[in-house]
């Protein structure tokens, strides 16, 4: 049995590409049946986000399982035919899943080298599918590993560490200049999608007010309700300003919203207690001369990219300590997938011992006649333990030696050895059990 996955992603195909595969949940639990109605299939996946869409199963023969997966893939398309489109497919088996998976766990293939949604995705996808039992031993054991890999890479690296993205920065920008969010205000000027993403930012910092301006007053009324803000009118902002110990402006205003005359009356109605602008409007909004005026912070744009370059080149940094990471623990999974295969051959073994073991005990009680049901048990015991004891040196460093890579030869020489015949693979028939 291997482990496969056929996807695509945002590195081998744009967005209207890849929303023609995206699955709904309603989808993902239906197509989950469909693949595992294929006897060809044994354990099934499916991760389907934003910017991927990967189908993981666990197959009998790889090349097979690859055209099943891709077909069904490609039939959920009106691109089916496209033959760009599945050119777009990247097919992975064995250890190259093992690390494409850990390394998407850890956001080590994100758009966004560090981010934190792909983790709960996994985790959601693999919940669902479990849910509907779609996977079994072999998903299992390596999505569990996935998201323990994951949280390795974010414990012992600072992939995750510092602002990536414009509204983010603009928080940790704010946090350096007066450290404890929580007691202090902020104002919105703007409600669009940077202005919402720094709400949701500076709500998650435990701010104490955040006041929201907009020209369109339904849309103030609207991005207040979702964030717990307070209303204010666009004519009004300048008044209010002055209770505001942060104010981020973000609008599509051809000229300078704010300026000096203004700055200059709300720092003496906050009796000189300092205010933190920050201005990502295109073109600005806020005229850089606030910045002569004492207490008076103001970053752009531009200045929250530079640290943003700073912050990503960090990152990948910290990716070189995560990638050595991901191949350890593949290396170490990967063990584990060879030391099944000894799995059948033992079981086995210790049958074939068990027979030939009650077969001579038969023979031997035969030809003593009657003895007591306390002698008996002696002898019982007493073969037992032999077995037992002659077996557990050979088997222990038989699992031992099916971890490395000469671990085939070794159970191929062990076979012979002891005259057992190869049997199949340890996962199907623990699944055949389970089906039992």
């Amino acid at each position: 049995m291997n482990i496969i996955v056929v996807g695509i992603n945002h590195r081998t195909a744009p967005i209207e590409v890849r929303e023609q595969f995206a699955f709904s949940n309603g989808e993902i639990e239906k197509s989950l049946y469909q693949l595992k109605e294929n006897p060809l299939i044994s354990e099934a996946l499916i991760l389907s986000t934003c910017n991927r869409v990967e189908l993981y199963a666990v197959v009998a023969e790889t090349r097979t399982g690859y055209d099943l997966l891709k077909q069904f893939f490609l039939n959920r398309s009106k691109l089916a035919n496209d033959n760009a489109t599945a050119a777009a497919l990247y097919l992975y088996e064995s250890n190259a899943c093992l690390k494409h998976l850990f390394r998407v766990a850890s956001s080590l293939d994100s758009m966004m080298i560090g981010e934190p949604q792909i983790l709960g995705q996994i985790k959601d996808a693999f919940d669902l599918a479990m849910r509907h039992q779609a996977t079994g031993l072999i998903l299992n054991k390596v999505f569990k590993k996935a998201i323990s890999v994951a949280k390795r890479v974010r414990t012992e690296t600072k992939i995750a560490e510092n602002a990536v993205s414009i509204s983010f920065a603009a928080v940790e920008l704010a946090k350096k200049i007066f450290g404890d969010l929580s007691k202090k205000s902020v104002m919105l000027i703007g409600a669009g999608e940077m202005a919402e993403l720094a709400a949701c930012h500076f709500m998650s910092n435990g701010i104490k007010t955040l006041f929201i301006a907009n020209r369109s007053y339904e849309r103030t009324l609207e991005l207040a309700s979702e964030y717990q803000g307070t209303p204010v009118r666009f004519e009004d902002f300048l008044v209010e300003m002055a209770h505001s110990d942060i104010v981020l402006c973000s609008t599509g205003a051809p000229n300078y919203l704010v300026g000096v005359d203004a700055v200059s009356k709300v720092i003496a109605a906050r009796q000189n207690r300092p205010i933190f602008f920050i201005d990502i409007s295109v073109p600005r909004n806020i005229d850089p001369a606030i910045n002569t005026l004492d207490n008076v912070f103001l970053y752009d744009i531009d200045d929250l990219k530079l640290a943003i370059e700073v912050n990503i080149r960090t990152r990948k940094n910290e990716a070189l300590k995560a990638e050595a990471i991901v191949d350890e623990e593949v290396l170490q999974i990967s063990g584990w997938f060879r030391s099944l295969d000894a799995v059948p051959f033992i079981v086995a073994l210790k049958e074939k011992a068990e027979q030939i073991r009650q077969e001579e005990m038969k023979r031997t009680l035969d030809r003593l006649g009657a003895i007591s049901e306390k002698e008996r048990e002696a002898i019982e015991g007493l073969t037992a333990a032999i077995v037992n004891k002659l077996l557990h040196g050979p088997l222990t460093i038989l699992k031992k030696e099916a971890e490395g890579n000469n671990g085939n030869s070794v159970l191929e020489a062990a076979q012979k050895m002891f005259l057992i015949e190869k049997k199949e693979p340890a996962i199907l028939a623990h699944e055949k059990k389970e089906e039992a």
